[in-house]
């Protein structure tokens, strides 16, 4: 069971990187997000309000734009894969699921202003930083709430395993991703902006 469960996490972020990480400056992003991810997993202990703030504004703003603005989105010629077909098998956020996820975050604060008290949960805010600190918290429950969510739904559509395999790739990626995209930024200096792959893929 243990020796399955890491030959799944080795397959799921193999995947990760052979399909979604082909630009330079998308890898040169995942490492600034990683980075400050560790900063917002630090600051768990400290002030987890603050963890919300640092991992959407930083990390998670990095991370996604690199996916959304510099990812190649046409057919990926080292894997012969359709742009289509990564989408449709992606076992966690396809970009699709993650722009319902990035619009949820980004009407949160909204919605708080609307509702100080989130219908008698918490006490109102009573001043700006009051309220910044409130949206911090409610950021890190949204992204809580999201990786709880699609594990759970990845036990029903593929299995328990799939899932928990899935929660761990997503809360260890900041450390393989350092490791994986260290050397991103030099290459990116001179001058390379998408990765040079020679494997390759399945017909799709």
């Amino acid at each position: 069971m243990i020796q399955q469960f890491f030959t799944e996490l080795t397959k799921q972020r193999w995947d990760d990187h052979r399909y979604y990480h082909h630009s330079r400056i998308n890898q040169s992003l995942h490492l600034i997000s990683a980075i400050s991810f560790l900063f917002a997993y630090a600051f768990l202990f400290i002030d987890p309000a603050y963890s919300g703030l640092l991992a959407w504004l930083v990390s998670m703003t990095t991370r996604q734009s690199g996916h959304f603005f510099f990812e190649p989105l046409g057919y990926d010629e080292a894997n012969q894969a359709s742009n289509e077909y990564k989408e449709e098998i992606k076992v966690g956020y396809n970009l699709k699921r993650k722009a319902v996820l990035i619009l949820i975050w980004a009407l949160s604060p909204l919605f708080l202003y609307f509702n100080p008290t989130l219908f008698g949960l918490c006490e109102a805010f009573n001043n700006a930083q009051e309220f910044i600190h409130r949206t911090g918290q409610i950021w890190l429950y949204i992204g809580i709430g999201g990786l709880i969510f699609r594990t759970i739904h990845l036990f029903f559509i593929k299995d328990v395993l799939s899932g928990l395999v899935w929660m761990t790739k997503i809360m260890t990626d900041p450390f393989h991703d350092i490791k994986l995209y260290y050397k991103s930024p030099i290459a990116l200096l001179r001058g390379e902006l998408i990765e040079v792959r020679n494997f390759t893929g399945i017909n799709h």
